[in-house]
Order: structure tokens, then C-alpha cells, then sequence
């Protein structure tokens, strides 16, 4: 595999040339949401639906909020649903990905950090996430074991970390060409206008919302280490920034994180939107959700610490 070169990495670095491919060829197929044959509202509507779904769901409350931070509690069986969401999003295992982000927040915006705004913005933002460095490749369950030994615990997240998630995101790309074939059929009794319905539910459904998912999830590590306003002095240069704030359903209040990593919570001021915070306080209400931390408490377990 290619060297890069990468000055503030602790291990070389080499192009995971197969999460590389998948970027660049799900960006391509994406594209084609540019020609009228693809264009549905239906995939539209669902896209946007589906940013919600997928990635305020599996990312943000699943993979971030939950299972990195266990900022709240919930049944088994309803944090393993958010995670199979998450696995959707393409953006590797819950394993690695709590992982690596455990080791960021331990590192931010030091030498040690993978995704370090200090290289580059195009690094922080993209350039992290198609290279690997020896510590995910020769001591890739030692990395895991330190960062993620609670995941690794669980037979079920140690199956997807076994090259199980891809086929998980392949078997839900099937079912959405699957299921907009059969709609589109029926809609237009042609086995074309299936295909063409089909088409556009996957390339709108599954792709384009796959890449506004992995830009809403770059920018966090990208633009709120360099561009917003700050509410706490912490250590590193994480910022809050409206737009991404808006855009990734509380996840841009990067700088309330930083201070408080822990709160289920991240708007700490009456104008900080953070949607995925409303959803884990209904849950809380019907009773799916308990045990929640917010910043207010874990200002009072340091005050009483």
C-alpha cells in the first residue's frame, strides 16, 4: 500500500485503499442523482427523512452519545437497533469508531490525534478516513482493547467488527432497490418504471444521503476545530458553529462536548438547537431511556469529586 505522508502522525500511514474505493465510488454513483432519469421526489423526501433515521439515530445517538460516551442507558436490544442504524452510515464498525473517537478525546488537537486540524482542513475533513496507521493495522486489537474493551465484550459488536458490516450495509442497499422495484412496478404496472423507481430510491436513499452523512459527520472533526465561538476555555480549539450545529442535529456544539464529553446534552445556550438531546428525552419519557447525564450533573460529580 502507498505511503503518506502525514506530519502529525505518531505511526506511518497508508491508504485504506478499500474504504478509499467505497468513498469515491458511492460520491460517483451519488452524482447521478444530477440526471432527470434518477430524479424521484419520493427519494427526495426519503433522503431527508433518512438523515434523520440514519444519522441523528445511528450516528449521533447510537455511535456517539450512547456507545462512546454512555451518556444515557437503554434496552439491549434498543442500543444494538441504533447501531445496525449506524452501520448504514458507512462509517465502519461502533467498534472502531468508538474507539477512535475515545483516543480523540484523549488527544485533541495534539500530534496524536488521527483526524488533527493542525495538518489540514481537506485532512481533518476526508484525508483521515482513507489511511490507516500502523495502530489500526499491526496492533489493531490492542488499539481496540484499550479503547473499546466494553464493546469487544459484547459477541454481537464483535461480529460486526468481523467483517460482518458491510454486508449489512449491502443487504439494506438491496432492500431499498428491492422495495422501490416492486412499488414502482405496481405504481406503473412496467417492469421499466420499476427499474427506473427502484433506481432512484437507491441512488437518492442510500447514496446521496450516504455522503450528506459523512460530510455532516467530517465537518465536526473539520470545521468545529477551526471555524465558530467558543462558551468554555478547554483545552484544544473545538468550537460551536451554527450551521453545523443545525446541519448535525446538535453534534456542531463541539466546544459544550469538549467541556462536559459525558452530557447526553450539548446545547448549553437558548439558541444551540440540538434535536438528537429532544429524541433522547422522549425516550426517556416512554420509558426506553434512563440514567441520563447532562452537563449539569457532571458539573456537580467534578464539584463533589
Amino acid at each position: 500500500m502507498q505511503q503518506l505522508e502525514h506530519p502529525e502522525a505518531t505511526q506511518p500511514l497508508r491508504i485504506d485503499w478499500r474504504y478509499a474505493a467505497s468513498v469515491i465510488i458511492i460520491h460517483l454513483l451519488a452524482l447521478l442523482a444530477l440526471l432527470s432519469w434518477f430524479f424521484s421526489w419520493t427519494g427526495v423526501v426519503l433522503t431527508v427523512l433518512e438523515i434523520y433515521v440514519f444519522g441523528m439515530l445511528g450516528i449521533n445517538i447510537g455511535y456517539h452519545r450512547l456507545l462512546t460516551h454512555r451518556g444515557f442507558c437503554c434496552p439491549k436490544w434498543l442500543e444494538k437497533f441504533f447501531a445496525l442504524l449506524g452501520v448504514c452510515c458507512l462509517q465502519y464498525a461502533p467498534a472502531r469508531w468508538v474507539a477512535i473517537h475515545r483516543f480523540y478525546h484523549q488527544h485533541p488537537d495534539t500530534r496524536p490525534d488521527h483526524h488533527s486540524p493542525l495538518v489540514s482542513f481537506l485532512w481533518s475533513h476526508v484525508g483521515w478516513v482513507l489511511s490507516r496507521s500502523d495502530d489500526h493495522t499491526g496492533r489493531l486489537l490492542d488499539f481496540y482493547d484499550r479503547y473499546a474493551p466494553d464493546l469487544l465484550r459484547d459477541r454481537f459488536y464483535l461480529r460486526l467488527e468481523a467483517k460482518n458490516w458491510p454486508i449489512i450495509y449491502l443487504a439494506h442497499v438491496t432492500l431499498f432497490f428491492v422495495v422501490g422495484l416492486a412499488i414502482g412496478w405496481y405504481a406503473s404496472g412496467e417492469y421499466c418504471g420499476g427499474i427506473q423507481f427502484g433506481s432512484s430510491l437507491l441512488i437518492w436513499g442510500v447514496f446521496v444521503r450516504t455522503v450528506l452523512q459523512w460530510h455532516n459527520t467530517w465537518s465536526v472533526n473539520s470545521v468545529t476545530h477551526r471555524l465558530g465561538y467558543r462558551n468554555y476555555d478547554t483545552e484544544e480549539n473545538s468550537r460551536n458553529h451554527l450551521l453545523v450545529g443545525f446541519l448535525t442535529h446538535g453534534e456542531g456544539w463541539h466546544n459544550n462536548h469538549h467541556a462536559y464529553p459525558v452530557s447526553a446534552v450539548h446545547r448549553h445556550r437558548w439558541w444551540e438547537f440540538d434535536l438528537t438531546y429532544l429524541v433522547i428525552r422522549m425516550l426517556r419519557v416512554v420509558g426506553l431511556v434512563w440514567d441520563v447525564k447532562t452537563h449539569q450533573t457532571q458539573q456537580q460529580g467534578q464539584e463533589g469529586g
